[in-house]
Formats: structure tokens, C-alpha cells, sequence
């Protein structure tokens, strides 16, 4: 099936079955490889990307789910306001292996845009599953 979809604010047009998971279409088609493959079940976060701003599993969202939604990749986000974040997340040194990083930030970027100023509560409870929420706090400019 031919879609359609609107990656980091780029019209891309993908051949592919409606069924295919998001995150292949991401990396073997269109070699976008900043989302990672984790856990495949949707629990891990490492393959975290935005649809319309909200954080979604791509292991787990078949690619016709996109349909007209706005997607954005980690390698999309750094030309948004969320470079803040990923200043941030050096200089609190929070890459280790940097697998999972993409993910992460992604997730916490929908946090800061929907909630610009999280509590600690907020952060946990967003970030369950992933790692990392002092450098979400420093963002926030909460630290």
C-alpha cells in the first residue's frame, strides 16, 4: 500500500503494508535510524517518536495509524524548542550506552510540551519506563 506521511515536516511517500509496524518504516524505509528497537512490545520507550506531539511506541503503532498526524523522529526534534532538552541531557550526563536516549528524549519532549513546568511527580510519572528525569527537571528550569 502507498502512504503518504508527513516525517519532520517532510512529505514522504512509502510503499508498505498498512499493518507494518512504525518503527521499521521508519528505519529500513526511509533509513531514519535515531528510533531504536528495544523491547518490541511497546514497554521500553526506546523507540519513542511523536505523532501531533504525543509520545507513541512506534514498535507497536502500525503505520497506518499515522494517516494525515504530523510525525516527528529524535532527528526531527532538534529543530524544535526542545533543544533545551537535549542541551540538558549533557550536561548532566545522562548517556551511558546512548541506546535509548532517542526515546527518552522524546518522551520527555511531549512531557515539556504539554506540561512546561513538571513537578517531580509529573516527570516520574511520565518517564515511567524510561530513565533519566533530572535532566527533564534542568530543562524545565526547575533546577
Amino acid at each position: 500500500m502507498r502512504l503518504r506521511l508527513r516525517v519532520n515536516g517532510h512529505i514522504r511517500v512509502v510503499d508498505v503494508e498498512p499493518e507494518t509496524p512504525l518503527l521499521w518504516v521508519l528505519r529500513d524505509t526511509l533509513r531514519l535510524t535515531g528510533t531504536k528497537f528495544g523491547c518490541g512490545v511497546g514497554a521500553c520507550g526506546a523507540c519513542t517518536v511523536h505523532l501531533d506531539g504525543a509520545a507513541v511506541r512506534s514498535c507497536i503503532t502500525p503505520v497506518s495509524n499515522v494517516g494525515r498526524k504530523s510525525l516527528t523522529t529524535i532527528e526531527g526534534l532538534a529543530a524544535t524548542a526542545s533543544a533545551p532538552l537535549q542541551r540538558a541531557w549533557v550536561e548532566e550526563d545522562v548517556p551511558q550506552c546512548g541506546y535509548c536516549q532517542a526515546g527518552q528524549i522524546m518522551q520527555a519532549a511531549a512531557l515539556l510540551r504539554t506540561k512546561p513546568h513538571p513537578t517531580g511527580l509529573d516527570i516520574d510519572t511520565a518517564m515511567t519506563g524510561n530513565l533519566c528525569r533530572r535532566a527533564i527537571l534542568r530543562a524545565a528550569g526547575n533546577t
